[in-house]
């Protein structure tokens, strides 16, 4: 057709090919279906299938803290079974994948100074030699792997450490936040917001780059800010209080309060689902820190990222205090600590079914391992 165009143009012929030149080079600049860049999803690489090289040979266990036993318990995914427990440092709370997830550390806060962290080889399910470590109480990673932070709750500071020594880098104090708690991080990696447990409760910003306070958020209602959660799509931290039974919304970007669901009582941890799409909020059954009553009215909420509303509400038969944990490796399995009850809680993440196994005494911070995902961001595995 363009040569019978030319053929009748004539000396028009030039400025018509010129005409036909800014078409094409957008034709070509177009993707082939000319659609929108897909949604962002932080957690598109921790869904199904995507086990990193780097759990290669990891043992299917749960590792579970026994904060007031000084132990860890060892459970077999399968059998369902507790098949090992070994002794730690003095009151674990949480274990944490490290951030190239080759080890599993077990971080005992002890009283203050004695604190120390134990490392545990994933493919032996067997613990390493202590490293002396103030106040562990929970143990993130910067976004990069250049640091281990230990969320120093007795001293008010976050520790910066080297990720595999555990050599001290720098410290950075929190004065404003009083019982600093649990973590996220924003999309990019530019910043994490932490809570702080006691006080007038609230959160605290932190720009992870200049080791810096950006500010603290108090919350509509006083109470006590426990897990706190990025939703898929980067926008909106979900914060889990424990005294005002629910969530808290929160922009992260401007840092301010957006909006509260109600879950249950004692609301304090928070599982991503495996395809990213829920998140597993675990309802305690009671207002206490510690020694809290055994078969309490605890439950499972399941809240949906795109409604932000509540799909689904499993109590523990009978009675429990489900805590800390995770999913397994194909999302089919809901694992968490029955903190007051001595036990773990295996959820069917289909009915809602509850399987009971028996560890030690006030159960904490679980992790399932191996968990999909590039990188370990810390806590019981929020991986990315």
């Amino acid at each position: 057709m363009i040569r019978t165009l030319l053929r009748h143009a004539g000396l028009c012929a030039p400025f018509l090919m010129l005409a036909m030149l800014p078409a094409v080079a957008l034709a070509d600049t177009c993707p082939e279906d000319c659609s929108e860049p897909a949604p962002l999803n932080i957690y598109s690489h921790t869904t199904a299938g995507h086990l990193s090289p780097a759990t290669a040979g990891a043992l299917s266990r749960v590792y579970v803290p026994n904060r007031s036993s000084n132990s860890v318990s060892v459970i077999d995914t399968v059998t369902l079974k507790e098949v090992d427990r070994f002794p730690v440092g003095s009151r674990p709370q949480h274990v944490v994948p490290s951030w190239d997830l080759k080890t599993l550390w077990v971080a005992n806060n002890g009283n203050g100074r004695n604190g120390s962290l134990t490392p545990i080889d994933p493919t032996t399910a067997k613990p390493g030699m202590q490293i002396a470590v103030d106040d562990p109480y929970n143990m993130y990673f910067m976004p990069d792997g250049s640091a281990a932070i230990i969320v120093d709750e007795a001293m008010k500071q976050l520790d910066f450490r080297d990720p595999r020594t555990m050599a001290l880098k720098s410290v950075l104090p929190t004065p404003t936040c009083p019982g600093i708690n649990h973590a996220d991080f924003s999309a990019d990696g530019s910043y994490a917001i932490f809570t702080c447990e006691y006080g007038d409760g609230g959160l605290t910003k932190i720009d992870l780059k200049n080791q810096k306070v950006l500010g603290h958020l108090d919350l509509s209602k006083m109470g006590m800010p426990q897990d706190i959660r990025l939703s898929p799509d980067g926008k909106v931290f979900y914060v889990a209080d424990m005294m005002n039974d629910g969530v808290f919304l929160v922009d992260g970007d401007s840092f301010k309060e957006i909006g509260f669901i109600p879950t249950g009582i004692g609301t304090h941890g928070f599982v991503v689902s495996r395809d990213g799409k829920r998140l597993y909020v675990s309802n305690r059954g009671s207002h206490r820190m510690e020694q809290g009553k055994a078969k309490g009215p605890g439950s499972v909420s399941v809240i949906d990222f795109a409604t932000r509303a509540i799909v689904a509400q499993w109590p523990i038969p009978g009675g429990g205090s489900p805590d800390m944990g995770n999913v397994s490796a194909d999302g089919r399995q809901l694992w968490l600590s029955g903190r007051f009850d001595s036990e773990v809680y295996m959820i069917d993440t289909t009915s809602g079914a509850v399987t009971r196994i028996r560890v030690g005494v006030e159960p904490h911070g679980l992790t399932v391992w191996p968990q999909p995902g590039r990188y370990s961001q810390g806590h019981t595995g929020n991986m990315r």
